[in-house]
């Protein structure tokens, strides 16, 4: 069992639409589901169609064919509202994944950036309750708390959006949560993979960008696994936030390439030293739910018992922030999480 493995989630015989499901998270959604449960349909919604083919090829490698009876490819992108409401007749879950996630690119081209994560989002909101879909989880990042990028704005007008339209819902009864968290290991655009093919490179240094720079880090199992069981506990409106460890950029090297010299490159634009994940004023709504924190909505006009009810509120004055974080991850803690495979993977490491 996973970290954060669900309990009493049954998926068998449902629909399942994941947006941009070709995706680093996306993929390894669809192997964890495929692998544990028997869902009626489980359709990548992507604009990519090369992508979807490479898909298909991968899960034919690690899948039987009565398995992959329930896969659908559909092109479109989160902008085409109209598109969305033809892929989501009859779906019962949406996992909301895609989105424009470059810093750089996002500060360089915003309205691209806007275009995905905000109206996307807002699209996927219409076409959700015009199909009475039953639960839908959004992707946030810990970039989305007092945010000081486009991608983080834009992250956190998604978050708001996905947490007012359970007020939008009425007897329709659609409801919806967001995850947020830091970042994952072995993900595209992750630095551990920028490390590791520096390393295979043969280069006598690694590029920080500023030494005191920490990090939450999460594996892409881990995070599958916090989506699904945040799926089986929510009630609409809630932000979930795991607790997961943080780690300082220049360990992070060291235990990548003990004795390699570390090069200071500077902070880029739009970047922090540290992230945050629930700010102080977060904190005044936020719960503790064991493995995870759960801000509560602010507004609710919908049918929902508060998780405070029966769970206690974090302190007054309370910051879940990277470099405050009481659990740190250690060199080897993280040559562990690189290691962390995806199900396919683990089927065939017993014959490594």
């Amino acid at each position: 069992m996973g970290r954060f493995a669900p309990t009493s989630l049954d998926l068998d015989g449902k629909v399942i639409l994941v947006t941009g499901g070709t995706g680093s998270f996306g993929r390894r959604f669809i192997e964890t589901v495929l692998k544990d449960a028997k869902p009626r349909k489980l359709i990548v919604y992507s604009r990519d169609e090369l992508k979807q083919h490479e898909m298909q090829i991968d899960l034919a490698e690690k899948f039987d064919a009565e398995a992959l009876k329930a896969m659908r490819f559909f092109l479109g992108d989160v902008r085409d509202r109209e598109r969305l409401q033809l892929a989501m007749r009859g779906v019962d879950i949406v996992i909301h994944a895609a989105a424009l996630k470059q810093v750089p690119a996002a500060e360089y081209n915003p309205s691209e950036c806007i275009h995905t994560n905000i109206m996307g989002a807002e699209n996927v909101v219409w076409a959700c309750l015009y199909n009475r879909v039953k639960q839908v989880v959004a992707l946030s990042t810990d970039k989305a708390c007092n945010p000081v990028n486009l991608y983080g704005a834009t992250k956190l007008a998604s978050d708001k959006t996905f947490v007012a339209a359970n007020n939008l819902s009425g007897d329709i009864g659609t409801r919806f949560s967001v995850v947020r968290y830091g970042n994952v290991v072995g993900s595209r655009g992750s630095v551990a993979p920028l490390f590791q093919r520096l390393i295979a490179k043969g280069v006598t240094e690694l590029p920080i960008t500023d030494a005191r720079m920490t990090r939450f880090w999460i594996t892409l199992n881990q995070g599958v696994d916090f989506v699904l069981s945040s799926l089986d506990m929510m009630r609409g409106g809630e932000i979930f936030v795991p607790k997961i460890p943080s780690m300082k950029m220049t360990d992070l090297a060291a235990a990548m390439a003990p004795g390699l010299a570390i090069k200071v490159i500077g902070i880029r634009p739009g970047e922090k030293l540290h992230e945050m994940m629930i700010s102080v004023d977060d904190a005044r709504t936020t719960v503790d739910l064991d493995d995870r924190y759960a801000i509560e909505p602010a507004f609710v006009e919908y049918p929902r018992e508060a998780y405070a009810k029966s769970h206690p509120l974090v302190d007054e004055g309370f910051c879940y922030a990277s470099d405050t974080n009481d659990e740190w991850l250690s060199g080897e803690g993280l040559l562990a999480l690189l290691d962390d495979r995806g199900p396919g993977d683990r089927r065939r490491r017993a014959t490594d």
